[in-house]
Parts: structure tokens; sequence; C-alpha cells
């Protein structure tokens, strides 16, 4: 039915690659602290990421989700393995740091997507 108020597919595929691109970020400011370097706060753009790849869809959106879903296959093992040899009490910090290394070239990679007229995301308002 027309405004039932139900989410198309395509807001639903955008939430969720907003859940994850910040689930992302979170375990990445994990494997940052366990290498013992400081994890900077999100710019606009990278917080805005999700959104501008909704909006400009085709290609850019698909290789976004991608992108996303290869970074996740990626950070969700390698924090675990981080947490477990942390847990046994071995030093962390240079495979931490490996890992901290490769999700900011993945994001930065994932970033240079974003068309250049939606680099700061959509307007928002409260």
């Amino acid at each position: 039915m027309p405004g039932a108020g139900r989410a198309r597919f395509g807001q639903a595929s955008a939430s969720a690659m907003s859940m994850k691109w910040s689930a992302l970020h979170d375990a990445a400011s994990a494997a940052a602290a366990l290498a013992g370097v400081a994890s900077p706060p999100m710019t606009a753009e990278q917080r805005n990421f999700p959104a501008v790849m909704r909006d400009a869809g085709g290609w850019r959106r698909d290789l976004a989700e991608q992108g996303v879903e290869a970074l996740s296959a990626v950070m969700e093992p390698g924090l675990s393995a981080l947490l477990a040899v942390h847990a046994r009490g071995v030093d962390p910090t240079y495979a931490a740091s490996a890992l901290w290394s490769e999700f900011v070239s993945a994001r930065d990679a994932l970033l240079a997507l974003t068309p250049s007229e939606g680099a700061h995301g959509p307007l928002r308002s409260a």
C-alpha cells in the first residue's frame, strides 16, 4: 500500500549499510586502542558516506555496499583474534596496528567513491 509507512527495499539497504559503517568505525576504534594509537572522530564526510552513496545510487552504491561487506569480513575476525590474543596476555600492538592501517586504507578507498558534488552529504535538519 502506498503511504503505509513501510521502508522500500532501497531505504532498508541504505540503513543496513549505515549501521555496518558505524559498527566498522567502532571496531576500528577498538583496534586503534589495542595498537596504542588515537582514533580520530569521524568527519562529516565519513559520517554521511552511507547517505551519500544511497543518493548516488547505481554503480557507486553497489561498490560501496560491496566494499562495506568486504571490510566487515576483514574487521570482524581480525578484531576477534586481537581480543583473544589480548585476553591471553599477549601484546597485540603490532597486529592491531596492521588491522588499523588496513581499515584506514579501505575506508579511504570507499570514500573515494563519493561524487565530488556530494562530498559533504545531504543537507540535514532537525
